[in-house]
């Protein structure tokens, strides 16, 4: 198999978000600190030299990801926001906030908080003021219809969350439908109202005001609705339809906007976009040129079978679709979406931590990774989430003792194995996963190249992806086992250094670049001369 050349463009200049390596933090879940079963902003305060505490014991993240924490009647856990500038009373105080913020910045801890723009709760003081009556002045602040001839919701658009079933609830005081792309208890914004634009402004600032370094923007290829209200297509046997209530044109104009408040900041602030469209193509153009998001999350990514060759697949086509100046990130699991050691299985998660901190681009870990996490069968019971996301947003597992050191009182979510997988018994075990996450993080902070350097693909037998990292006269190679039996890579000629195996015992160790052994399910990150590999080059 060819090699691509170069891929990558020029090196990039130094950004915090670029050269560093972000947490994504359930606020529910990580650490509860007054015994009510639910994890909280002290909570979370007390567990930050974990995250990073200066030395490389720690896992020594460079930002944070705080899903909402927000006022909320908690039907989508803090995704139906009632009050945007205040904190829930569950996870404390804006106080609490604002130690959290000055707690994380003096360990080199960047902040990033969830901004939900696409709806509001159904309790938001703007909502409540818009069903009052249909002359109330922030009617329009959300999108209402009447009933389409003989009854029935105005068009067949669909919530997001299946059980729900159409994105139309009728108002009973006002014989108008209102829109809802999730629950129903979740109004959508009216995004064609130049209010709403100038109060979500208003959100951000507040923020920003404070110190925050960026946002996560929840639905970010939402937003904008169609005026005309159309119908979707119907379903399609063979290919799915392009939805009209989606990834309008329209939303771009938005994120340029968001843009120009973020640059009017110091400090380097961003957003990073929950960007879901059909195909990596769309996906690109919500960076726009460098005047939109500065990072859009890649779910193609994380959507893949574990395969050598499909990842280097899409890491190929997404770097050959970004722009010079636009900049890649990767995730192998979030709040929404099955953890990664569940999905891909345990003896692969050596693999998919070298993976996912190696390729060219922003890391975004999720609290538990570091561990092996895995998802949690949650009794019929105990399920709470409408959409079935419970099993991935369990209780983090610190140590053996009673409830895995995250709560005095009784968790919200069933816990997973703690007594088996938890971060005080991985912490001074070289062989464990945790390890392993650390020292390549560390790896990361000590090397030009895995951090700003350009990607190019290695030829590779099937079921390995090898890659190389280059910037600086630095070279780092990078090979992947995906299978189950052992393998030999060629990466190039002459001797070379491991600088990180997924088995510590190879680090360090002097190899020969023509007959890299790699045995099953592992993988080897090694310093090379970036003469060593020209011999792999395509004509």
């Amino acid at each position: 198999m060819p090699e691509n050349r170069g891929l990558g463009g020029t090196e990039s200049p130094q950004r915090w978000w670029r050269d560093g390596v972000l947490y994504q933090i359930y606020p529910r879940s990580f650490q509860d600190s007054n015994g009510d079963g639910i994890g909280d902003l002290p909570g979370i305060i007390s567990r930050l030299d974990h995250l990073n505490d200066g030395t490389p014991s720690s896992l020594g993240v460079d930002g944070i990801w705080l899903s909402p924490f927000y006022r909320s009647p908690m039907k989508d856990f803090g995704y139906d926001v009632a009050d945007y500038c205040d904190v829930d009373p569950i996870f404390g105080s804006l106080a609490d906030f604002d130690r959290l913020l000055s707690e994380a910045h003096r360990r080199g801890i960047h902040v990033i908080v969830d901004l939900v723009p696409n709806h509001t709760s159904d309790q938001h003081p703007w909502f409540e003021a818009a069903r009052s009556s249909r002359g109330d002045p922030k009617r329009d602040w959300y999108r209402w219809a009447d009933p389409r001839p003989g009854g029935g919701p105005p068009n067949n658009w669909r919530s997001v969350f299946r059980r729900v079933g159409s994105a139309w609830t009728l108002d009973r005081r006002t014989g108008q439908y209102y829109l809802h792309h999730f629950l129903p208890e979740q109004p959508d914004l009216n995004w064609w109202n130049e209010a709403v634009r100038e109060a979500m402004d208003g959100v951000m600032r507040f923020w920003l005001d404070r110190g925050v370094d960026g946002f996560r923007v929840d639905v970010a290829h939402g937003l904008v609705r169609p005026r005309d209200l159309r119908n979707n297509p119907p379903f399609q046997v063979r290919g799915w339809p392009r939805l009209r209530n989606w990834d309008l044109e329209e939303v771009h104009e938005i994120h340029r906007r968001w843009r120009k408040l973020l640059d009017s900041y110091d400090g380097d602030r961003m957003a990073v976009g929950e960007v879901n469209p059909r195909g990596l193509a769309r996906l690109v153009r919500y960076y726009g040129n460098d005047d939109e998001l500065q990072l859009s999350f890649n779910f193609g990514f994380l959507e893949q079978p574990w395969r050598a060759e499909a990842f280097r697949s899409i890491v190929e086509r997404w770097e050959a679709l970004l722009p010079p100046v636009s900049w890649p990130d990767y995730t192998l699991s979030n709040h929404d979406r099955s953890r990664a050691v569940t999905r891909y299985g345990e003896a692969r998660a050596g693999v998919a931590a070298m993976l996912l901190l190696t390729l060219r681009g922003t890391p975004f870990l999720y609290y538990g990774e570091e561990i092996g996490m895995t998802d949690v069968v949650i009794p019929r019971d105990r399920i709470v989430d409408i959409d079935g996301r419970d099993p991935e947003r369990t209780p983090m597992q610190w140590d053996a003792t009673p409830n895995g050191g995250f709560t005095s009182g009784g968790p919200w979510l069933p816990m997973g194995d703690f007594a088996r997988r938890n971060v005080r018994g991985q912490r001074d075990d070289p062989a464990s996963l945790l390890s392993l996450y650390r020292r390549l993080v560390w790896l990361r902070k000590r090397s030009v190249a895995l951090r700003r350097g350009k990607y190019r693909s290695i030829r590779a037998p099937r079921g390995v992806f090898a890659y190389a990292r280059e910037a600086e006269g630095e070279q780092v190679l990078v090979a992947l086992n995906f299978t189950r039996s052992p393998l030999r890579v060629a990466l190039g000629s002459g001797s070379a250094r491991v600088l990180v195996a997924t088995d510590h015992s190879r680090d360090g160790d002097s190899i020969e670049l023509e007959r890299v052994h790699l045995p099953r399910d592992a993988g080897v990150t090694i310093q090379a001369d970036q003469r060593t590999t020209m011999s792999q080059k395509t004509p």
